[in-house]
């Protein structure tokens, strides 16, 4: 018996594996918010047995993400991986992620399978797909397969493929055991399930294994392959994916990227996956501190499952003890904090996203305090003061948007009102156009994948790549009430945003915080110069209403009288912004 492991999109695949009914729509995308959303967020494996010319053959398959903030899964996958299916929508033609994924792909020197899916549907337009992937990835017409998933057409031939192309992992059931953890889950009772690739050996209940990253020795209490799910077998082989439980307690100790031998049969490590980058970083904190301790256990359990987030301890005046949590982008973000909720019943504060910004120091007594001359801010409260800075940077992003040739114009005004420079314009046919430009990534992570998609009616597609830091213009803008500033309202922005900004937020602020019984100035400032200011009125009871006719000095006075209290009022009162306003004024969404 052969075995070949390839990963792509490939729900269609495991019609045989499952039963066909209205429950299983959606086998591999098991968590709640990827059946809510409609998204793939985590890699899912799947293995099963495929009989072709009397032969039988155990396919791994593994399901991966397609969106970019979820690139990581991909990378994660193509090491387990011999080979790819790249699914391409007949209907939507080639997206800037699936430009992306292919390359991933064919830097891994994996074998690719181009399919092209629903084409049962009525807009269908298989042979212009077709052109597409020939052009842009030098793939001949006649190897791409068309399928349609729902209807099974086709799919025996992706299989036959798969088995043609394909080739089965190089390695050896004699070798010592060398196991890749590339996942891994926490389940309450059984601990941590971690998810395997065998490079070499064999791995079976009862056997005593090491973890190389922690030194720590396990008994292996269970194993067997996922189908896709879990289902116990009697030993896993050299080149085999599944799963193994081992009595890991400690969250921790499961790392992916970890390498697992048998003990006493020491081997090298595998290398591993590279560390991932966070391109957005978010202050998190528990709407009610009694709740820090929950929120720590299921943060580190939900981080086990999602090794891409990093944290760091924070703390905050106004929200308390909290921490700061580093993302691979928006939605990534979002998603993070639907399956606290979800899966853990956590409700938690997310401050506005921030992007790290790089500073090079001039002050010695600085570089001597950091340590060098080069720091990184993820926190607006750690922005060096211009004097002792001599020039700062920010992170930028290769964007790649593909889009009918119709919304070019509307699309190339909101890139340039982005601050993004233009790279490459390419026609991959006569209707869809493929742009390059380089953008700042703090103008893209608010809003700008929802400002595209209204522009182009839905049709455009977008991703980004790392590209590295450029000098920029920025500022630090505080926010004050009556002359105090508030650390958490601080954000570090480019100086060409800097009005707008700040009168937005001054605006957003003068509805959020309740009327006190005295005047409280909002102000957006620059270092000592104000930029933008609303005024929030006091409260004033009618001291004029005992006052029938009379002379108009009686009236003067009293009022008089009423604005000086007024005035001292201000002098001591101070103002508490409440947590429900910070909620609000650091939602992303634009005021409608």
């Amino acid at each position: 018996m052969r075995q070949e492991n390839c990963c792509g999109g490939v729900v269609f695949l495991i019609l045989g594996a499952i039963a066909k009914t209205a429950h299983n729509k959606q086998v591999l995308d098991k968590l709640q918010v990827e059946r809510e959303r409609g998204i793939t967020v985590k890699a899912q494996s799947a293995s099963l047995f495929y009989n072709h010319e009397g032969v039988n053959y155990l396919l791994n398959l593994i399901d991966t993400p397609g969106h970019v903030d979820f690139n990581y899964e991909v990378s994660r996958s193509l090491s387990a991986c011999q080979g790819v299916i790249l699914v391409v929508d007949a209907n939507e033609g080639i997206q800037a992620q699936t430009v992306a994924n292919f390359y991933l792909a064919f830097e891994a020197q994996l074998a690719i399978i181009p399919v092209i899916n629903k084409i049962d549907l009525k807009h269908a337009d298989p042979e212009r797909v077709e052109k597409q992937i020939e052009k842009l990835f030098d793939i001949p017409i006649d190897e791409c397969v068309r399928i349609s998933a729902k209807q099974g057409t086709n799919v025996e031939k992706v299989l036959q493929k798969i088995i043609e192309k394909i080739p089965p992992p190089q390695c050896n059931t004699a070798d010592p055991l060398k196991a890749l953890v590339f996942d891994s889950t926490f389940d309450h009772y059984r601990g941590v399930i971690a998810n395997i690739a065998l490079f070499g050996g064999e791995i079976q209940k009862g056997h005593k294994i090491v973890s190389a990253h922690t030194k720590k020795r396990y008994e292996v209490n269970e194993v067997g392959i996922l189908t896709p799910d879990e289902q116990p077998t009697h030993k896993l082989y050299a080149g085999q994916v599944g799963y193994v439980i081992a009595g890991m307690k400690e969250v921790t100790e499961a790392q992916i990227g970890d390498t697992l031998f048998l003990y006493k049969q020491p081997v090298e490590p595998l290398p591993g996956f590279k560390s991932v980058k966070p391109m957005v970083f978010a202050g998190m904190y528990p709407v009610d501190q009694t709740e820090y301790n929950n929120l720590k256990s299921a943060l580190e359990k939900l981080t086990l499952n999602d090794s891409s987030v990093t944290i760091h301890r924070d703390s905050s005046l106004a929200l308390g003890a909290g921490w700061r949590l580093g993302f691979l982008g928006l939605l990534h973000m979002e998603v993070f904090n639907q399956r606290l909720e979800q899966e853990y019943n956590m409700s938690v504060i997310l401050t506005a996203p921030t992007v790290p910004y790089k500073a090079i120091l001039s002050s010695a007594k600085l570089i001597k305090e950091y340590g060098k001359a080069e720091i990184t801010i993820i926190n607006p409260a750690q922005f060096p003061d211009k004097i002792s800075v001599s020039e700062y940077l920010e992170p930028t992003v290769l964007g790649t948007i593909v889009t009918p040739q119709e919304y070019i114009g509307k699309i190339i005004v909101l890139c340039q009102d982005r601050r993004a420079v233009q790279k490459d314009m390419l026609y991959i046919d006569e209707h869809r156009v493929m742009l390059k430009y380089l953008f700042p990534l703090n103008e893209i992570v608010l809003d700008f994948y929802d400002a595209l998609k209204s522009l182009s009616s839905g049709y455009a597609s977008f991703d980004y790549e790392d590209a590295g830091y450029q000098a920029a213009d920025l500022i630090k803008m505080d926010i004050l009430l009556n002359g105090n500033p508030v650390e958490e309202l601080a954000t570090i922005i480019h100086s060409d945003k800097a009005y707008a900004t700040g009168k937005l937020l001054c605006e957003r602020l003068k509805d959020a915080i309740p009327r006190q019984l005295f005047e409280i100035a909002i102000q957006a400032a620059i270092g000592k110069r104000i930029i933008a200011r609303e005024t929030l009125k006091a409260y004033r009871k009618n001291v004029v209403a005992k006052c029938y006719g009379g002379d108009i000095t009686r009236r003067m006075k009293l009022l008089k009288r009423q604005a000086e209290g007024k005035k001292l009022m201000r002098k001591i009162g101070n103002v508490e912004v409440p947590r429900d306003a910070f909620i609000r004024v650091l939602k992303r969404e634009p005021d409608k």
